[in-house]
């Protein structure tokens, strides 16, 4: 038996997108412990993984300090780690490589860098979609991949039937109208006129509600939408993943909770600027889809809202 790592450290689209990879890791090594490396917000999600033995914080603190760099590395090198997948590719855990396994290629640390494939640049490689990366670098590391292009981020849910009844939810729309405020390119702006339109067309069919996250719950004052909190507070991400998931449809700018959406199996429709692209962070699914324009702001509620009939039933 030996003993596994794998990196992780964010953001929540990118652990949706990763579940599936982290479930082939684990079904390859199943004689062996796996054990994740994260940071603060999703040390206890990742706790509910079935497919990992442990988790490990990282509280990713300066590389200058020494003394929290030191107790970390040392925390890991007691595991005597046999192989590291690094999935967040980052130049932070490219750092931690130097330090663990400083003369190391793909048989004992698996990242984007180490099975780059031969005269290809990063650059050429990164026009990959995620998903599509993920695949190469765990397939030249000898992983058998059911999971990667799949993934299932249904293991996050936890039980919201006091939630629902409270704010007697059955058949419902979640909108995800926000985004970094340092993002705004990726934020829709018409999310009330869309509302209206689905509310004529759709009676009380439908409750209309939104789920802001902490730094959120002010902004969704503007929102025509029921708003969804537990206690006051922003649903964690365990019951937001519920929310999502029992969901009839799901409409987002190009968020965590989209990525979510996307791979919880819900149905639902994101809204694309120019800043990325739908096939590059594998966001399309069976039941999800994207409108893609240059300028969001050109993009009309008519236009949304046929969407929305199209794919809601």
């Amino acid at each position: 038996m030996s003993n596994i790592l794998i990196i992780k450290h964010g953001s929540l689209g990118d652990i949706a997108q990763a579940c599936g990879a982290i479930q082939d890791i684990s079904e390859n090594h199943n004689n062996d412990q796996i054990y994740l490396l994260t940071t603060k917000p999703y040390f206890d999600l990742f706790k509910k993984n079935p497919h990992l033995t442990d988790v490990i914080l990282d509280k990713r603190l300066s590389r200058f300090n020494l003394i929290y760099l030191y107790f970390l590395m040392r925390k890991i090198k007691k595991l005597k780690i046999s192989k590291v997948y690094d999935l967040q590719n980052s130049s932070r855990s490219s750092f931690y490589k130097k330090i663990l396994f400083p003369s190391s290629n793909f048989n004992t640390w698996s990242s984007s860098e180490t099975t780059l494939p031969k005269d290809t640049t990063k650059e050429e490689f990164d026009k990959k979609s995620v998903l599509e990366r993920f695949e190469h670098q765990l397939q030249t590391s000898e992983i058998n991949t059911k999971h990667t292009m799949l993934p299932d981020f249904s293991w996050s849910c936890r039980d919201i039937s006091k939630i629902k009844s409270e704010y007697k939810l059955e058949k419902y729309i979640v909108l995800f109208p926000f985004c970094s405020p340092h993002l705004a390119q990726k934020k829709w702006p018409y999310y009330n006129e869309l509302i209206e339109k689905i509310k004529s067309q759709y009676n009380d069919q439908y409750k209309i509600v939104v789920a802001p996250g902490p730094d959120e719950i002010k902004d969704a004052k503007d929102i025509n939408a029921l708003c969804i909190l537990d206690n006051g507070k922003a649903l964690d991400i365990s019951q937001l993943s519920s929310l999502i998931k029992d969901s009839s449809f799901v409409i987002a700018n190009d968020t965590g909770p989209a990525h979510m959406a996307a791979h919880l199996g819900a149905k639902g429709l994101t809204l694309f600027g120019s800043h990325t692209t739908a096939y590059k962070v594998s966001i399309e699914r069976e039941n999800f889809k994207a409108i893609q324009v240059n300028d969001l702001k050109n993009l009309s509620p008519e236009k949304v809202f046929e969407r929305v009939i199209e794919n809601l039933h």
